[in-house]
């Protein structure tokens, strides 16, 4: 079911670009034959739903090839909880073993929904606010409107995805948890509306803080940074716009990005993830004291906890989002 899941929005995204690209050709009236540069001529300045449009296509294409190692990084995280000290191929060893190959996709479909949510929002935003404070002229943008527009863009798209953020970390960390407390969510509707039911509204913005302040650290760091590495890596190492600028400023940002937002995010993942304890509290209430419990427990180094799958999740995503946003940017400006 998961693979078939990953088949079919794959195809789907696949599917809308061409069928964009098939719409504008026929709205121009050229045919195959006509040269591109009469498309150019006659296109207009990109609408702004094509900015979301391009976002949700780059963010969804992206992660279903980095969710395996979300899963383990979220479980590695939990780990540190129990007093377990594992790596992440021992852990990717011990759910493939204990669960299934298929646990490793446990929770995609509110991760695709998030992308949908989550990443379309922070990435169209952060290139229209951009573009609003450099009046949409790329020589006017620099390094404050990069600063400022990373972390609003992404702390207002934390806020509206939170309900989708813990039903991800509850479907992803379900596994873990003895068969008897499991929740098993069928998919993320059935999540959302469980949720609700069991728990009430408030539940979906449990562990807000963290999601909305470590989005604000990668709006900053991901996307902002990615911004800049590009300019600075054309500028000072004479790269060209092409494969090698993406790859090296994508990673430079991933590796900036994973340190800075690791600790929000083992935050996150222990507050959203936690159960009632007996007498009905919780154990984690605010950011600040599950920051403090972690690092007075486990140790300053239990903030990055999982860092290498943390990377390989964070880094991979980042490589493969900005390469697939890149790629349907260039699609789609032929079009309009």
């Amino acid at each position: 079911n998961h693979f078939f899941v990953i088949y079919c929005v794959s195809s789907l995204f696949w599917g809308a670009g061409l069928s964009i690209a098939h719409s504008r050709e026929a709205a121009f009236g050229l045919s195959e034959q006509q040269p591109r540069a009469n498309i150019m001529a006659a296109a207009k300045k990109k609408p702004q739903y094509m900015t979301f449009v391009e976002s949700c296509c780059g963010g969804v294409t992206g992660w279903l090839l980095v969710h395996p190692l979300d899963v383990l990084k979220v479980r590695l995280q939990l780990a540190g909880e129990s007093g377990q000290k594992i790596g992440t191929l021992a852990m990717a060893q011990s759910v493939v073993q204990k669960e299934g190959f298929p646990a490793l996709y446990s929770g995609l479909s509110a991760a695709v929904m998030r992308q949908v949510v989550y990443t379309t929002s922070r990435l169209a935003l952060y290139e229209i606010i951009r573009d609003m404070i450099s009046g949409g002229d790329p020589k006017n943008v620099g390094v404050g409107a990069r600063m400022f527009s990373g972390p609003t863009a992404g702390g207002i798209a934390a806020l509206i995805s939170c309900p989708v953020e813990v039903s991800l970390v509850r479907m992803q960390a379900d596994g873990r948890l003895p068969a008897a407390q499991r929740r098993n969510y069928k998919h993320i509707f059935d999540a959302l509306l469980r949720i609700s039911r069991e728990e009430g509204v408030a539940t979906y913005w449990r562990g807000c803080t963290p999601t909305v302040t470590r989005a604000m650290v990668v709006g900053l760091t991901q996307v902002g940074c990615y911004d800049q590495f590009k300019d600075m890596y054309k500028s000072y190492c004479g790269f060209k716009d092409g494969t090698s600028l993406y790859l090296v400023a994508s990673v430079t940002a991933g590796l900036v990005y994973s340190f800075a937002s690791l600790p929000f995010d083992t935050t996150k993942t222990r507050m959203q993830s936690q159960k009632p304890q007996a007498d009905g509290t919780l154990k984690y209430k605010t950011t600040a004291g599950t920051m403090m419990g972690i690092v007075r427990g486990e140790g300053v180094a239990s903030l990055w906890k999982g860092f290498g799958a943390y990377f390989g999740r964070s880094g991979g995503h980042t490589v493969a989002m900005f390469f697939a946003l890149e790629w349907y940017k260039q699609m789609f400006t032929r079009f309009y």
